[in-house]
């Protein structure tokens, strides 16, 4: 007999949170058990949702700004909290999953007071606000580096470093070998900022590009992510240049042009460092000076230490800086390649999938098992149905 489970997975609404929530859900959804995913109004709003996957919204606060911000916000997560036990007795669930970020946080009180088992999730190298206020609490904290800043004292045993789950089609592409790039050939660069842009790669990346020494800018295919604001002049820029420059606010196929990139530049959040290290591509980062507790910074240093990436702090990021770091690792093929390689090597490409086996290691008694799969969660449709929308 196939053992159904039921889980709860919570999640900030960010992409940053989202993506490997959804990696996990498709993973346990595949396995033949039920899941469903708490988020804010953000998070329901991001795009490849798991067939499947129920998601609901429950109020939730930043604990932030003034005395009456944090009364406000302490009284969201509270009425958050209230509606995630009911959702947690109604669909029984064998654990909570929380991947951070202020959304997560009244799910995992609730299962808290609900006795059932919660694995934290994070992300990024150094431990979150949320995550760090909830791991001394937590049956399992799962990291996706060996070092992790800022985790309290006391967790150490309970730490399981998996890795951050990535997209299936990105996943799909590690086996695929490093585009051909030789010494006449085209050098595809791809240029992100997160999901907003960033403008200083707008302002910095033509100007350093143009900077390159003759042979090597003349062989340059530039596909860049411009906020709308600045799109118009980054095109004027590479033409003026005469660089040639696929330019959007947004790229929905990003994994195949991920997959024909030969140099990444852009930011260092956990999720575009997770998908670099599993398909292998170097990358030139340059860390969201403002990330909380640094910890973009933090996350490129693996990646950069193992000469899988150049490391920039925006304060440094200027066209002759950025265009010197290019021709360190582009001007030799062989440079180049060897700093693929070493990015695939820092990759955990098997994270979706060692998360749900520690997942299901939180499993309920097995009678319960058997009755899950005689009564399955659909009886309980009505209840969740009810919860969602209290919280819409």
């Amino acid at each position: 007999m196939s053992v159904s489970r039921h889980y709860v997975l919570a999640a900030g609404g960010t992409g940053g949170h989202m993506i490997p929530a959804f990696a996990l859900a498709s993973e346990l959804i595949a396995r033949g058990h039920r899941v469903a995913l708490v988020t804010d109004e953000r998070g329901r709003a991001i795009p490849g949702v798991p067939d499947g996957l129920g998601v609901y919204v429950l109020p939730a606060g930043r604990m932030q700004g003034g005395l009456v911000a944090r009364l406000k916000a302490a009284l969201a997560i509270w009425k958050g909290r209230g509606m995630a036990l009911a959702l947690l007795r109604d669909f029984e669930p064998s654990a909570v999953v929380g991947f951070g970020g202020y959304p997560a946080l009244p799910t995992l009180l609730a299962a808290r007071a609900a006795k059932v088992p919660a694995v934290i999730h994070e992300q990024n190298a150094v431990l979150g606000r949320v995550n760090r206020f909830l791991a001394r609490k937590a049956a399992a904290i799962v990291t996706a580096y060996a070092r992790v800043e800022k985790m309290p004292d006391g967790c150490k045993d309970k730490v399981h470093v998996l890795g951050n789950p990535v997209r299936a089609e990105v996943l799909a592409l590690r086996d695929r070998p490093f585009p051909p790039f030789g010494a006449d050939g085209l050098l595809r660069v791809l240029v992100t900022g997160g999901s907003q842009g960033a403008s200083i790669l707008s302002q910095v990346v033509p100007a350093g590009l143009a900077m390159l020494e003759e042979s090597l800018r003349h062989r340059l295919q530039v596909t860049q992510q411009c906020r709308a604001a600045d799109i118009e002049g980054v095109r004027a820029a590479y033409h003026e240049h005469e660089i040639p420059a696929e330019l959007g606010t947004y790229f929905e196929d990003m994994a195949e042009r991920l997959a024909d990139t030969h140099l990444f530049i852009g930011r260092a959040g956990a999720s575009t460092i997770a998908e670099l290290t599993a398909v292998g591509r170097p990358a030139i980062l340059i860390p969201l000076p403002g990330s909380m507790d640094d910890h973009q910074a933090a996350n490129a240093r693996d990646m950069a230490e193992a000469g899988g990436a150049r490391a920039i702090r925006q304060d440094r990021f200027t066209p002759s800086e950025l265009a010197r770091q290019i021709e360190a690792m582009a001007a030799d093929p062989e440079t180049l390649g060897n700093a693929a390689h070493m990015a695939w090597n820092c990759g955990r490409p098997n994270a979706a999938r060692d998360l749900a086996d520690l997942v299901e290691s939180f499993g309920g008694a097995p009678l319960m098992d058997v009755i899950r799969v005689r009564q399955p969660a659909r009886d309980k449709a009505q209840g969740l149905g009810e919860v969602a929308e209290a919280g819409a």
